[in-house]
């Protein structure tokens, strides 16, 4: 790479309130806003919201401290950064690094296509196209297997490629400064006139009222795994913006800030969904059709609903698109590194490979290739199971084991009081690697 090119990377940087803006975009997205709802409704609802704030403190909030500081200290990629901070060993420690970035290029191949479906349903829903279906599940499969899944996949990587042609500080900080404030407005928009509904006491009940005889082993496992995925954990999305944060950002307090915010979009999109749905009579253990088949019964039967129901779809395509910007930016820093690859050049070839990549898993959920199959999965599940449930939690589990037994100087750039910088190592040593290990364990289904 030229000197030139060193010089921008380096500089180019974010300002501390345009990181936490960047760090919180990539943590909420389509995990926040689809996944969470929908685990929670099919584990017990408040019972499993507090099991999940409890392991983020534990888990999620001790790794996200770990990859910004492997970052910060390393300031490269997400492999560079083992390279450059490992004693000895550097091929091993870079190896889970190489891991996370190839997850993200996995991830990022079906996550654009998801963000797609979003888009497609804010369109049909502000036409009042989507609720003059008979039936919203038979939709759901014929649309998502057809033509217009891809080209809304195609706007999604254009829109992405553009934000991220300009840079960190012009292009990902800017892009998430005016989204990330505006999707929390409108989020609270939406939350008012769903709390406003009729029945939505019940929703919020569910929601935010623990009944631990609901609660079950499985489902505090599950919790434990949405606690690690919902920050953008393990892909090396974190490790990347660390590299970007300027030395004097205090990195616990934007880690708290960050989980913070994550842990409130969170709860905004609860209390959207699940007043929504027991105002409706839907079912809130819907699992993941809750959003695209559950819901739309219900904006079909409220008032204004086609626009309330395409507001609501388009802040969750912002949300995914955020993320999107962030886990293309972990493969895009790699190259640049690695290949000397201008970032023009980086952008451009990639989005067109993950584009590529796209058609066919687009094409395997409902298309004319659904019924093709790889160890029982088709192309969509395999890339989400490989990526999520094999690489990102051995990638998370090597920067943990890195951080708190290998390098000092990654620890120290906390820059912790002693007595919290003791509490983080301890549980980085000793607990979140327990837990860690529990969830790739039952997320590849060798416990139950």
């Amino acid at each position: 790479m030229s000197k030139k090119s060193q010089q921008r990377n380096n500089t180019d940087q974010f300002s501390s309130f345009g990181f936490i803006m960047a760090a919180i975009g990539s943590a909420v997205g389509i995990g926040n806003m689809w996944k969470f709802p929908y685990l929670t409704g099919s584990n017990g609802g408040g019972a499993f919201l507090f099991v999940f704030i409890i392991c983020l403190v534990l888990v999620g909030i001790p790794i996200l401290l770990a990859e910004l500081s492997l970052g910060r200290a390393g300031r490269g990629d997400a492999m560079t950064c083992f390279q450059v901070l490992a004693v000895k060993q550097r091929k091993l420690w870079a190896s889970f690094g190489l891991l996370s970035i190839i997850a993200a290029f996995m991830i990022y191949s079906f996550y654009i296509v998801v963000t797609g479906w979003t888009f497609n349903y804010a369109v049909v829903s502000f036409s009042g196209a989507l609720y003059r279906q008979p039936d919203f599940a038979a939709y759901f499969k014929e649309f998502s297997g057809g033509g217009w899944p891809l080209f809304y996949m195609i706007v999604t990587v254009v829109i992405a490629a553009r934000v991220l042609m300009k840079g960190v500080s012009k292009g990902i900080e800017l892009f998430n400064k005016i989204l990330i404030p505006v999707l929390g407005v409108l989020l609270v928009v939406l939350m008012g006139v769903s709390l406003t509904l009729p029945g939505a006491k019940a929703g919020v009940e569910f929601f935010l009222k623990p009944d631990f005889s609901e609660l079950s082993i499985q489902s505090t496992l599950v919790a434990l795994g949405q606690a690690f995925f919902s920050l953008s954990l393990g892909m090396g999305a974190m490790v990347t913006y660390g590299a970007y944060v300027e030395k004097d950002q205090s990195l616990g307090k934007a880690t708290l800030a960050v989980s913070v915010g994550n842990i409130i979009y969170a709860v905004i999109a609860g209390l959207i969904i699940f007043p929504m749905t027991f105002s409706y009579g839907l079912e809130p253990t819907a699992g993941p059709g809750l959003i695209f088949v559950a819901l739309p019964a219900a904006f079909a039967n409220m008032p204004f609903g086609h626009m309330l129901g395409g507001l609501f779809f388009l802040l969750i395509a912002f949300a995914a698109l955020t993320s999107c910007v962030s886990v293309l930016e972990v493969i895009i820093a790699f190259v640049i590194k690695h290949l000397g690859w201008t970032r023009r050049r980086a952008v451009t070839v990639l989005s067109c490979l993950s584009a590529i990549l796209a058609i066919p898993i687009s094409l395997s959920v409902g298309g004319p290739i659904a019924e093709w199959k790889l160890f029982g999965f088709n192309l969509f599940d395999l890339f989400d199971y490989i990526a999520s449930n094999i690489f990102l939690p051995i990638a998370g589990l090597g920067v943990t084991l890195f951080i708190g037994y290998i390098t000092k100087a990654g620890a120290q750039e906390a820059n912790l009081q002693p007595g919290m910088n003791k509490v983080w190592l301890t549980l980085l040593r000793y607990v979140v690697p327990v837990f860690v290990v529990l969830i790739f364990l039952y997320s590849t289904g060798l416990i139950a």
